[in-house]
């Protein structure tokens, strides 16, 4: 697992007066960077699979085999099964040991959960047009559609 190491405080806190403006931009920015992480919503330990399911708001899922993650390997049934989640949705928590796991990276060290995320993303953004593209299309579509390639152009 990656460390990170905090930031030396550099400056001043800022004093700024919250007003409903400041309030609600802060909670607009909150919302927006909530959506784009991963947050999940439950974790329950299956011991037929040996595995951690830790579930998302959409009813999706992810098993995380325990015995592939040092940090779970060496937890008891009892303690597998007071796993909790969070840091917002953002990590697997077991308070009495201290733990504090980053789903992130549990999925992050699976390298097939990357290959699969990996194609996900290519396929995503390979359907993707900027307005670039779309211009050009209507334009090629006012004048007949896609110009012909010429007999000896390679």
């Amino acid at each position: 697992m990656k460390t990170i190491k905090a930031r030396e405080y550099r400056g001043e806190y800022s004093d700024e007066v919250v007003t409903d403006g400041v309030l609600a931009s802060a909670i607009a920015a909150g919302h927006q960077r909530r959506a784009t992480q991963l947050h999940a919503k439950g974790v329950r330990y299956l011991p037929d699979f040996k595995a951690l399911a830790v579930s998302f708001e959409d009813q999706t899922a992810v098993l995380l085999p325990v015995e592939r993650y040092e940090e779970l390997a060496g937890l008891s049934v009892s303690e597998l099964e007071r796993i909790e989640v969070g840091y917002g949705g953002s990590a697997l928590c077991l308070a009495e040991r201290d733990l504090h796991v980053s789903i992130a990276g549990l999925v992050s060290a699976s390298k097939p959960l990357m290959e699969l995320a990996a194609t996900v993303i290519a396929a995503r953004n390979g359907r993707r047009t900027s307005a670039a593209k779309a211009l050009a299309a209507r334009e090629n579509g006012r004048k007949g559609g896609r110009p012909r390639k010429l007999a000896g152009a390679g």
